[in-house]
């Protein structure tokens, strides 16, 4: 399962879908208030945790299984929230768990004052003029440059986000405890996949949560910021489609 982050719905992962399809049965949900998924009140990241098992418990009764004996979720940003939320309560259920360009560390004040003031933007401007303003600082300066047209795409699609969901994401991302502790009880491997020129997920606070696990799969994507499954997608796909791979024998 892979899981979109914040201001995003499962469209994100296309490029990885049309490159695992044909090994790995995918589900691509969307986050409760993006993309087909309806907004629900008082939500934050344990509450879409349990959507997620919802969904699981949904697709594996209509495949006539019975408990999921392995299950991986790969979560981009505000999904891998969601993924180690996941995994705190339901670990049992996964074979393994990605944080694709996101953290276990919880916020440090900094980041939720950042947080704080983009709410208020959101709230006296509406989320469109926010994210046409924010989506192009996602990606490495060189990749906007030469690559307009995929970043002009992504702003589209948010084009009639709901404003309620962008600040409930905001809110339930301030309000996320510390899951270091998630990292280092995990017994399978976990994938870490990092941007070396993110400026949301900075590589060096990246790097200090990837020594915590029993067993770590670490990529550094050279040339990426925080969306490398656009920007090095090739690389992405190799990436994890070999943790995959390891993980299930195929």
């Amino acid at each position: 399962m892979l899981l979109h982050g914040f201001a995003e719905d499962g469209r994100i992962w296309d490029n990885q879908i049309d490159f695992l399809k044909n090994d790995f049965r995918l589900l691509i949900p969307d986050i409760p208030g993006s993309g087909q998924s309806e907004f629900i009140q008082n939500g934050d990241i344990a509450i879409y945790a349990e959507v997620i098992r919802a969904i699981l418990a949904d697709d594996f009764e209509k495949e006539k299984d019975n408990e999921p004996e392995v299950v991986t979720l790969i979560g981009h940003s505000m999904g891998g929230y969601i993924a180690l939320a996941f995994a705190e309560k339901y670990p049992q259920l996964l074979a393994s768990f990605g944080l694709f360009h996101s953290t276990a560390f919880a916020d440090n004040e900094d980041k939720k004052l950042a947080r704080t003031k983009a709410i208020q933007f959101i709230k006296e401007h509406g989320s469109f003029p926010f994210l046409q303003t924010s989506i192009p600082g996602l990606f490495n300066e060189t990749f906007t440059a030469e690559h307009s047209i995929v970043v002009n795409e992504l702003i589209n699609q948010s084009k009639g986000f709901n404003p309620l969901s962008l600040i409930q994401y905001y809110e339930a991302m301030i309000r996320r405890p510390d899951r270091t502790e998630i990292l280092k009880e995990f017994k399978n491997p976990i994938l870490f996949i990092i941007g070396e020129k993110d400026a949301i997920i900075p590589l060096q606070s990246s790097l200090q949560q990837c020594y915590l696990p029993a067993q770590a799969d670490v990529q550094v994507l050279k040339n990426s910021a925080h969306m490398g499954m656009l920007e090095e997608t090739e690389k992405s796909n190799e990436i994890i489609f070999n943790f995959l791979k390891f993980l299930y024998s195929v």
